[in-house]
């Protein structure tokens, strides 16, 4: 087990200057702190959006297109989709840009760019907004991972094809149910458009579909509920509505620095509309609650770790790199014991064998 050590994860600086690009965005944003975003979107439309238009073109063909395809496809579900995925999560919980801007560059963003990451228009929207924070992985969500065996590989492919085949369709029916109309009518839109989108593209050029949009699609539900998973899979099955211990905080590790504190999952779901910025001080301002809670909070590793060493059973593993704050844990056995308590499934309304 760890101590709890100097975090280095992101914080804001400020900056005294700003140069002319920074400051012509900043008179439609309203926070200085979320440039980063701004010029991820502009490396996205410089690099990404041109090559997959061009893919769709006569220009290129044979190996040559090929090779351009495997390149984007790479740099465009590798490199980008974390940070763009997790910036647009920022994006859903913080308004950027300033009223008479927010609802067009956000529209746009979410009918023009998202579906080159994977995600329907609206879609990620209506279901993290309108759903999963309401519930946080209780029952009632689509995407909770209460009723499923945690360490277990057959029981995560459930979870994933039960969400692949149903999540929508569900999502839909809590929504629907709680007079959500709003929400409900964006998702039922921005699902029916992406498909008969798709089937049109096919048609033009089948092979350009399938990389920019179909396997992105496919690829980004296996990694979103990959990340679930791992975000929810420690939980008190004597109270599985608790924060504190129905997720967890991955602490000083780079995917933080890539993907804007998105550790932090605890502090998120308890503060969601919180500044990916300020979350490490708010850390160290609960740490005492974290310890009182027996909140499990890693250090030094993210959640591709988390969800390698539950599919392997390297309980050891989770717990040389959980923090021991204020000594909850008298030994690494006490802390195996407590791991292993609370990835069990807990059986409800939607229980999986």
């Amino acid at each position: 087990m760890k101590v709890l050590s100097d975090l280095t994860d992101p914080t804001y600086t400020d900056k005294s200057r700003f140069n002319s690009y920074e400051r012509f965005w900043l008179g439609f944003m309203n926070d200085k702190r979320d440039l980063p975003f701004l010029y991820l979107l502009t490396r996205i439309h410089l690099f990404i959006l041109p090559v997959a238009v061009l893919l769709f073109t006569p220009l290129l063909s044979g190996w040559i297109w090929w090779l351009t395809a495997l390149v984007y496809f790479y740099f465009s579900q590798f490199y980008f989709k974390g940070r763009f995925g997790l910036m647009f999560h920022c994006l859903c919980h913080r308004k950027m840009f300033k009223p008479g801007y927010q609802q067009k560059i956000h529209g746009y963003i979410s009918w023009i760019i998202c579906p080159l990451f994977g995600h329907t228009p609206e879609s990620y929207f209506s279901h993290h907004m309108g759903m999963h924070h309401v519930e946080n992985n209780d029952e009632e969500d689509s995407s909770s991972t209460m009723p499923y065996q945690r360490d277990s590989l057959r029981g995560f492919l459930l979870y994933f094809f039960h969400f692949l085949f149903k999540g929508v369709i569900e999502t839909f029916q809590y929504l629907y149910t709680r007079k959500r109309k709003k929400l409900y009518t964006r998702l039922t839109v921005g699902e029916c458009s992406y498909i008969a989108f798709c089937i049109v593209l096919c048609f033009l050029n089948l092979k350009a579909t399938l990389i920019v949009f179909v396997f992105p699609l496919l690829f980004a539900r296996l990694v979103m509920m990959l990340g679930n998973w791992a975000q929810h899979s420690f939980i008190d099955n004597e109270n599985p509505g608790n924060i504190y211990t129905n997720a967890i905080n991955c602490i000083n590790t780079p995917y933080n620095h890539t993907c804007w504190n998105d550790g932090y999952h605890i502090i998120h779901h308890l503060r969601p509309g919180m500044h990916y910025t300020e979350m490490p001080q708010e850390f160290l301002k609960k740490q005492d609650e974290f310890a009182r809670q027996k909140a499990i909070i890693f250090d030094g590793i993210h959640y591709l770790h988390v969800f390698y060493y539950l599919m392997t059973k390297r309980y050891d593993k989770l717990a040389r790199n959980l923090v021991n704050i204020n000594n909850t844990f008298e030994t690494e056995a006490q802390a195996i014991s407590l791991i292993k308590k609370r990835i069990q499934k807990i059986p409800g309304r939607h229980a999986h064998i």
